[in-house]
């Protein structure tokens, strides 16, 4: 399965996958350029301030996209080295539909189990966003269809479980914890388990304005883990706009 991604391979997926709210922004700016052509002169200025504001959180939001996804060498998974992980042994990732990182995974890691389970659930799981990714993209072969409540792995049977980008999707936070106390299970003793997340936080609403509501708090993660039995052993920004959790049992 193909490991390389593209120079501009993440900012592309955005818009291509978002691509009714960039055609709703495109839409609008014409309207404005066309609205600035009007011959009052006060009228114009106005319109082309307008244009500008209205401009500026489109672009940073795609550049914010393609510094994480596409310059920052994330999907490299080079930034695994900081933290004290078990990498070789048996390895679970798993995501809500859209798969970045599995194959990266298992080629860098050479785990000695690699098992990848997908939760994605329709009814639950809304954003069109997955839906048109799931179209575009494969799924990785092998990988498990799962609910969030009951992952189908015995008690104690993974030794670092990955849930990057994807847990934010869980938005009932009464199945977040379930779906975290799931992975406390299958969790081995000594285990970690590596979450990824943008942060409801200054940074990301400069990025993505409203967006940022897509987003959970970190206050709302560390809840989450301490009621779902898990304690963070360690956690760190990897960039301005995206943390690392590494969790254990409490």
């Amino acid at each position: 399965m193909e490991t390389e991604r593209g120079p501009f391979q993440g900012v592309i997926n955005v818009i291509r996958f978002n691509w009714h709210f960039y055609a709703l922004a495109l839409v609008t700016w014409l309207a404005l350029l066309f609205a600035a052509l009007y011959p009052d002169w006060e009228f114009s200025v106005r319109t082309r301030f307008i244009m500008v504001a209205a401009s500026l959180p489109v672009l940073m939001s795609l550049f914010v996209s393609f510094f994480v996804y596409d310059l920052s060498g994330f999907y490299r998974f080079d930034w695994l080295k900081i933290f004290d992980l078990r990498l070789n042994a048996k390895i679970l990732n798993i995501h809500a539909g859209f798969d970045e990182s599995s194959a990266v995974l298992k080629q860098k890691l050479l785990p000695a189990g690699f098992t990848v389970l997908d939760f994605y659930d329709p009814e639950k799981h809304t954003e069109v966003s997955v839906k048109r990714a799931r179209k575009a993209y494969p799924g990785y072969p092998g990988t498990i269809k799962t609910c969030t409540h009951q992952l189908p792995l015995s008690s104690g049977s993974t030794d670092t479980a990955f849930v990057i980008f994807s847990a934010h999707e869980i938005r009932n936070r009464e199945e977040r914890i379930l779906f975290f106390g799931e992975l406390n299970r299958v969790l081995s003793p000594e285990g970690s388990i590596v979450v990824g997340e943008h942060l409801r936080d200054t940074a990301n609403f400069l990025a993505y304005n409203i967006g940022f509501f897509h987003f959970l708090s970190e206050r709302e993660w560390k809840k989450t883990f301490a009621l779902a039995g898990l304690c963070i052993s360690t956690e760190k920004r990897i960039n301005p706009f995206v943390k690392i959790f590494i969790l254990r049992k409490s």
